[in-house]
């Protein structure tokens, strides 16, 4: 007899069913953001990055598509298909679309890492969410319930603000402050970390949606242009700027509806515009980090002079804002390594150090 067998079978029956489910599923950190969500599987890396959308006929309730199948039909459904975004500001909206989404997100992750389908029994994983620091006992819940009905063994949550600084590749175990600031789709996370806990947190519900939402009403008030999600997105990634030298200056074409007429029309907008459409989000997120710097005990205070402010998430993103929050903040400001995945990163290597996972876990 080998000696692992002879080790299992002198677990008690309840470990040694834990340590087979163990040894034959495939561990998941998930990133469930309200534009994305990203799936890291264990000793592989991330394997899946989708829009949170998921599209449902209203007949009889069958999924027509999820992730980027479904933002492809956002604005273009008939009548009885719609397509939803079941999270909103970051926690769940939709409980019942929010687990489906996610049976299908974690199914798929499952079949890109092993390359087929496997039996859901030998195939149950112990899966960490990363969620909103500003979450709530019941929102808590519904994540925790939307991911044990979607298959897994075992659900941990952390804070999206200490993943994404373990992402980063800060060392948060050690007793020095770190100011993280992580902008997502439906929320930006200012947060201190020190030994693994956090200091001082604060979320505010502004970051990309806003931004989005910002100039579908700018070109809707000078224009009288009515634009779609997706464009004003696609407008944001192509001109959006928190700083005139960020960008030199651009244009681009805009299609929408003529809110006068009601036909079809098409204009030119400039990058000055858009970013005065998103000056108000922007300097809520930069009034965010201020408070915090504010509020952060004069020893951490200490320790964020000499190491700066690391931005993640897409926002991270928005050309010049890093410049903008050291003019402001006169702080040393840089923008982690590949930001949009960071918080799925740092929750994967949460999933590979179980102490570390014990630390930084949410509690039940």
């Amino acid at each position: 007899m080998s000696g692992v067998a002879r080790v299992l079978l002198e677990l008690p029956p309840m470990m040694l069913s834990d340590r087979l489910l163990g040894l034959f599923s495939s561990d998941l950190a998930i990133d469930l953001g309200t534009a994305n969500t990203l799936v890291f599987v264990r000793n592989q890396g991330i394997v899946l990055n989708e829009p949170s959308i998921i599209a449902i006929r209203k007949t009889d309730n069958e999924v027509i598509g999820v992730g980027h199948e479904a933002k492809a039909m956002l604005g273009r459904t008939p009548e009885n298909i719609m397509a939803i975004r079941p999270l909103k500001d970051g926690v769940i909206a939709d409980f019942d679309v929010t687990e489906r989404m996610l049976q299908y997100f974690i199914a798929r992750a499952r079949q890109i890492s092993t390359g087929r389908k496997r039996a859901w029994f030998l195939d149950r994983p112990r899966v960490v969410v990363g969620v909103p620091s500003g979450i709530t006992q019941v929102e808590k819940r519904a994540v925790r319930d939307a991911a044990l009905q979607a298959g897994a063994r075992e659900v941990y949550l952390i804070e999206e603000p200490t993943a994404a600084a373990i992402g980063a590749g800060l060392p948060i175990h050690e007793p020095g402050g770190h100011l993280i600031v992580d902008i997502g789709g439906g929320t930006t996370e200012v947060a201190v970390i020190s030994m693994s806990g956090t200091v001082y947190c604060n979320s505010v519900r502004i970051a990309g949606d806003e931004m989005d939402e910002a100039i579908i009403q700018h070109i809707r008030k000078h224009y009288r242009l009515l634009v779609g999600e997706r464009r004003a997105e696609e407008i944001k990634i192509a001109l959006g700027s928190a700083h005139p030298e960020a960008l030199d200056r651009c244009s681009i074409e805009v299609k929408g509806r003529d809110l006068v007429d009601g036909v079809p029309k098409t204009l030119v907008v400039t990058d000055e515009e858009i970013r005065e459409a998103l000056r108000e989000p922007v300097m809520t997120i930069v009034e965010t980090v201020r408070t915090c710097l504010e509020r952060t005990p004069p020893e951490l205070a200490a320790d964020i002079i000499e190491k700066g402010v690391v931005l993640t998430g897409g926002g991270a993103l928005l050309r010049g804002i890093d410049w903008l929050l050291q003019h402001v903040t006169q702080l040393p400001v840089r923008v982690a390594e590949d930001p949009l995945s960071c918080a799925a990163r740092g929750a994967g290597k949460a999933l590979d150090d179980f102490e570390l996972l014990k630390k930084v876990a949410i509690p039940a």
